[in-house]
């Protein structure tokens, strides 16, 4: 039987999420006794297009079997993808709704299909969060994911969905890392509103985000103010066990989202695909869960 290879697409490596991705595609493959390879596009959509292509259009016996991804801009690649299905690459898409994966499945015979997480309910869990850890209601500074990115605004849909009218949002953008919400928290903190600001609580769209904005509190020269803002609670989503869990049982956060990582379940699937020629279903969610649950945030 052919050794199966993968290629496995990852944002970045500088976020705990995208570390977790990568690991569960390496365990999934020990598993399955495949070979993947991962690349990591340092969140440039012309790096990752342009790494997925290098490796789809080398000599045939070189191809990789599937091609897992989860993009960084807003598009998807549907050339990379088309490009990809008509040399008979699968083509697996993680935590974005790609509008194309309908239609090319019609005529590709490899398996193509989307894993998600499913961001409205990591959206609803992280509104429902808000209310438990404010239940006078207030005012929350919050950090999301870049404007063109589906994840980051279904996040925001199912947020604003769930948390009570009293609980007002002033929100920040940042890109999915530590680095990117310590900047847009410190250059927020230069402006004239922020001083006249008074926020309850900071909710980050990802853990590292949420450390970063931390980071950007702790740089504040006066005592007083730095201490006024490190005491709010700071809330984040991912909640891997080594990150944003150990960071709420330490109590650098006040709670997160578990966000299972999805990378090793898309590589089983095109496997039993392309194996045991079993058709993969269009679109397949994990399940999100609060950390810690909301019974006990509430209790607290």
């Amino acid at each position: 039987m052919k050794k199966l290879r993968f290629l496995v697409s990852l944002t970045t490596n500088d976020n705990d999420y995208q570390i977790e991705q990568a690991q569960s595609a390496e365990q999934m493959a020990r598993k399955l006794g495949a070979e993947v390879q991962i690349v990591y596009a340092d969140n440039d959509a012309i790096t990752q297009s342009t790494q997925i292509l290098k490796a789809i259009q080398v000599a045939e016996d070189k191809r990789p079997d599937a091609v897992v991804f989860e993009p960084v801009g807003g598009t998807a690649l549907p050339q990379v993808a088309r490009a990809a299905a008509s040399v008979g690459i699968g083509w697996a898409v993680l935590n974005r709704d790609a509008s194309y994966i309908p239609e090319m499945r019609k005529s590709s015979s490899a398996p193509i299909f989307e894993v998600s997480s499913d961001h409205l309910e990591i959206g609803r869990i992280q509104g429902r969060q808000f209310a438990a850890l404010l239940p006078h209601g207030g005012a929350i500074l919050y950090i999301q994911g870049p404007a063109e990115n589906s994840a980051a605004k279904e996040r925001a849909l199912g947020m604003q969905e769930t948390k009570p009218s009293n609980i007002h949002v002033t929100a920040l953008r940042a890109q999915w890392t530590e680095e990117s919400a310590q900047r847009a928290v410190r250059s927020w903190l230069k402006l004239m509103t922020s001083q006249r600001a008074a926020i309850d609580l900071i909710g980050a769209q990802d853990d590292s985000m949420a450390l970063g904005a931390r980071k950007a509190f702790e740089e504040l020269a006066n005592e007083s103010e730095r201490e006024r803002w490190l005491k709010l609670p700071f809330t984040g989503c991912d909640g891997l066990p080594k990150t944003g869990e150990a960071w709420v049982r330490s109590g650098l956060l006040a709670a997160t989202v578990f966000v299972p990582p999805n990378t090793g379940q898309a590589i089983e699937m095109v496997f039993q695909a392309i194996q045991n020629g079993k058709k993969a279903p269009e679109r397949a969610l994990t399940v999100p869960v609060s950390i810690p649950a909301l019974g006990q945030l509430k209790k607290r």
